[in-house]
């Protein structure tokens, strides 16, 4: 048994990340300040003895004991990254500090995730982990994108420096339950407009691409990553199927039976023509791959929703 830190824990992801941990024995302490987490996501585990919420913003430095640390603060979605940019930025630059602090005193191995947003708007593809990318450095999403660039390289620099045990996953779209109908990604904006009946919105003319991973498939990946004890990183997690917005629009109604149109919309500035990983990296040093198929990925996360929608009436 560790203790273990999550850092955004209330979130999408951390909060199937603190599940996973209680599950195979560990004590968690989840941190959250929910500017995007949200209670609803932990409230099940509230009750549970090996488990901890603290609400706290890890822009402020964070004083207790973990043995391990995972760094899910921050913002994902362009709606609530864009929504405080200069809260974001910090988050993963001053936040990041205090979190390499925190585990340099404790002796703590920490994993910080990245983001494919690290790639911008890629000139090569798939995208490997040796590519250094090609972002705007003042558009609307840098404030994501270079400090989670920034991130990282605090993360190997604490790692050179002194020696600190850094693990850097850099993880491709992700999906399933619990993710923020708000947020504005596509998998959520598809499936809620096709239950309601609306017109699913696709942003240009449909052919960018994205591949889409199911979030069991991506928390076994931050656990084999976090585990091992040769690679730093990064690695890539994410599903190296690639997909058109039209190709995911029609299996969103395949699979919710929706008779929902589409309509299009101008394409947002900066928004990437393709995204796909070259996960050669994963399989090789964490004999990780995705398992989960994208229809059978869908079916789950839509399933949720309609519980969801049940509820608010």
């Amino acid at each position: 048994m560790a203790t273990i830190l999550v850092t955004g824990g209330a979130g999408f992801l951390g909060s199937h990340l603190c599940e996973k941990l209680i599950e195979r024995g560990d004590d968690v302490i989840c941190v959250d300040n929910f500017f995007s987490g949200r209670k609803t996501n932990v409230a099940h585990l509230l009750g549970h003895p090996q488990f901890e919420l603290i609400r706290h913003d890890i822009v402020h430095p964070l004083y207790l004991e973990c043995d391990r640390i995972y760094n899910l603060a921050c913002p994902a979605s362009p709606v609530a990254y864009q929504y405080n940019p200069i809260k974001t930025i910090k988050t993963s630059t001053v936040g990041m500090v205090n979190m390499l602090g925190l585990a340099k005193r404790c002796h703590a191995r920490l994993l910080h995730t990245s983001t494919s947003e690290v790639y911008g708007d890629p000139d090569i593809h798939p995208q490997t982990e040796d590519y250094w990318g090609n972002v705007n450095p003042i558009g609307p999403r840098s404030c994501y994108d270079e400090g989670k660039r920034v991130a990282e390289s605090l993360c190997m620099n604490y790692h050179i420096a002194h020696d600190l045990q850094v693990r850097i996953v850099r993880i491709f779209n992700t999906y399933g339950p619990r993710m923020a109908p708000d947020d504005g990604r596509v998998i959520s904006n598809f499936i809620l407009q096709a239950l309601r009946g609306e017109p699913l919105t696709i942003y240009g003319d449909g052919t960018q691409t994205r591949s889409f991973c199911y979030v069991d498939d991506l928390i076994n990946g931050f656990l084999k990553m976090m585990d091992q004890d040769e690679h730093a990183g990064p690695i890539n997690l994410g599903n190296p199927v690639e997909n058109t917005m039209l190709e995911l629009a029609q299996a969103v109604i395949e699979v919710t039976g929706s008779k929902s149109q589409l309509v299009h919309r101008p394409l947002p500035k900066d928004d990437p023509r393709r995204r796909c990983p070259d996960i050669s990296r994963a399989k090789e040093v964490l004999q990780w791959t995705p398992s989960v198929s994208l229809k059978s990925g869908l079916e789950r996360t839509v399933a949720y929703y309609r519980q969801q929608l049940g509820k608010n009436g």
